[in-house]
């Protein structure tokens, strides 16, 4: 079966396991149940497809598939929007999801750095394809207590990097979800190797990734919620929000938020006073 089309017979298993009968709103086929949740028929039929046909999708032998069959089969299994996208790339025909320009060179967006650098008094960091750190400010680094100068791997700060584990409160929350991401941006650049490689490394090195991975579960960047502690300003707290430039969807301006008059905000100033490392 080929690579891609394995893909897409994993993911849809994956939904259609979480979700049983009773969830989807219908009776349950009689019979002994060998699987979580929907078995291949129950999910055929929700979805107004053949089992014959259904059955094709999954074991990868069905080259072309309608919109209409990725509506229906996403309006069955409940996806989000996220999902959905998700699904629409794992079955686009090879030619042309290849078409994106994975190993072109990436350079921070003019826009996007004269955006960072009006945000001074908080974290900023611009992230390109497979988490390249393209640009970040002094704050941040002071806030992660690593340098992460452009062109390092923020992934494998994240995972590599016993300081990303002792700095993040919520470190496996953050990384499950960094791992979702990594699945959403391999099945838009499923030619990207380097890509692929940076995930098989993990995946064999971290048990916690492996898990992750084979769960199947998948998100674009969106707004998450980082619990920091510092060795100095102590426990810190950020509503991540993601800022893209419509001409260079591949670049995404990670903001740390804080409330107004919180603990964090009132300690940001203290630690940008000490300009403890040049901005970039």
């Amino acid at each position: 079966m080929p690579r891609d089309r394995a893909a897409l017979g994993a993911f849809l298993r994956s939904r259609r396991d979480r979700l049983t009968p009773s969830q989807a709103g219908i009776e349950a086929f009689p019979g002994a149940r060998r699987v979580p949740g929907l078995r291949r028929e129950e999910l055929a039929v929700l979805a107004g497809l053949s089992p014959d046909y259904y059955s094709r999708l999954e074991q990868g032998c069905q080259a072309n598939i309608s919109a209409e069959v990725l509506d229906a089969l996403a309006r069955a299994l409940r996806l989000d929007e996220v999902e959905r996208a998700h699904l629409r790339d794992l079955a686009a025909p090879t030619a042309r999801r290849r078409a994106a320009p994975s190993q072109v060179a990436q350079y921070p967006d003019p826009g996007l750095l004269r955006l960072m650098r009006t945000l001074d008094h908080v974290p900023v960091l611009l992230l390109g394809r497979r988490g390249v750190v393209l640009a970040r400010n002094a704050l941040l680094v002071e806030v992660l207590g690593r340098p992460l100068e452009p062109g390092t791997s923020f992934v494998r700060f994240m995972f590599q990097d016993p300081v990303a584990r002792e700095r993040i409160v919520n470190w496996a929350d953050f990384a499950s979800a960094t791992v979702a991401t990594m699945r959403r941006e391999i099945a838009r650049r499923p030619d990207d190797r380097r890509l692929t490689a940076l995930l098989d490394e993990l995946r064999a090195s971290d048990e916690d990734v492996a898990a992750w991975w084979d769960d199947h579960a998948v998100r674009d960047y969106a707004s998450v919620t980082k619990r920091v502690r510092h060795p100095a300003a102590g426990p810190m707290s950020f509503d991540i929000e993601i800022v893209c430039a419509p001409h260079e969807p591949d670049q995404r301006l990670v903001v740390y938020t804080a409330e107004p008059d919180s603990p964090t905000a009132r300690v940001l100033p203290i630690l940008a006073g000490w300009n403890a490392v040049p901005r970039p």
